[in-house]
Formats: C-alpha cells, structure tokens, sequence
C-alpha cells in the first residue's frame, strides 16, 4: 500500500534556494528513474518526517507533484548531523509490477538456548538486501534464535523463504554466532598460553 506525499517542484538555480527552503520549514530534494525525466521537488519537514516514521524507509510513497502522481522508494537521504533535521531526500520513481533490491534490517528474535547457558550473541551481519516489488518490500527481516545452543551460527541459508521477497545475499553469509562464555575461553586460552615448567 502507498501513501500519498505531497511535494512541488523548485527552482535549482541560485543554490541559496536550498537554504532559504530550509528555513522556510521545507527539504529540498528530487525524483528521478528511468521512466521519468529528473525533477527537483520540495517538501514540507514535519510532514515528511511524520510519513517516513510512520511507514519507515522501505515504504511506497507516491508523489503528487502538482497533481502527477509519481510512485516512488525512499533511495537515499541527507540528516542534520547535530539537529538530525532532514537536509535532502531523494526518491526513485519505480515500476510497481517490477521487482526492485534494498536493504531491510535483522531483527533477532527470541533467546537463544546457548544464551541461557552463559553463551554470548555475537553478531556480524545487521542488514541484507531483498528484492521484491515495491509494494512487497519489507522494513525488517526477523530471524529466530531460539532453538540455537552455544557453538551454533546462523547464517543467510538459515532464514525461512518468503512468498513475498527474497534475499540476494550469499547463503553461506554468516549472520551470528553463539560465543562460549568468556570466563571459559579466557581459562583455556590460559591454559593453551602456559609456558612448561622448569621440570619438564
């Protein structure tokens, strides 16, 4: 499902027009794809912000720009360092019948039974890239730890499929590992790091 996002066209030239947008309580961005010819839009901040937080990065957004309807993705955005203000936004027009690849975020699910014996989750892999069409397109990918003990990984092969998307990733991309306890490694690479005695 889409949401409608109302936007208008600006000027590009002078570049103080960016400025003076962002005063004006509006962020400049632009729309482009292959379907479309580029065009440079403003949009009002608040507004912006309450749609993308409520219906995150990976959503639909289809853009009236002076009562055209455009669909498009969130493909990339510019924050504030200190205010985390919205400083640019750019969207990309897409097809709705053609699939399209962007990252979704891991979600960990549950605890793991190597956890509740003292292991300790060690994470290498936080997003992978999915492709879906556009309406398809996940914010999170979850996956469940529950059922792993200590000396488990979980890797990309391990994630269930889905009707509605799939991951590009490499299968055997690992995602985490559940680590022994570190009092016992610390106690083994002692004991491994032991010089013999004089005896010996």
């Amino acid at each position: 499902m889409s949401v409608i996002l109302k936007v208008e066209e600006r000027a590009v030239r002078p570049r103080s027009i960016r400025k003076k947008l962002r005063k004006e309580g509006r962020v400049p961005g632009s729309v482009y794809g292959k379907t479309i010819e580029d065009v440079t839009i403003s949009v009002d901040a608040q507004t912006l912000d309450k749609t993308i937080r409520q219906n995150g990065l990976n959503g639909v957004y289809t853009l009236d720009v002076n009562g055209k309807k455009i669909n498009t993705l969130l493909f990339d955005y510019q924050l504030d360092t200190f205010t985390k203000d919205w400083v640019h936004v750019e969207f990309l027009a897409v097809d709705m019948n053609e699939e399209t690849e962007v990252e979704a975020e891991l979600s960990v699910v549950g605890t793991a039974k190597g956890m509740k014996e003292g292991g300790i989750l060690e994470q290498s892999l936080y997003s992978v890239v999915v492709s879906a069409t556009p309406d398809k397109l996940p914010e999170q990918v979850e996956v469940d730890i529950t059922d792993l003990a200590i000396g488990d990984a979980l890797t990309i092969a391990d994630i269930p499929k889905h009707d509605d998307y799939t991951i590009v990733n490499d299968p055997e991309e690992q995602i985490l590992v559940i680590g022994a306890p570190r009092a016992i490694e610390e106690i083994e690479e002692t004991e491994e790091g032991e010089a013999p005695s004089e005896e010996e």
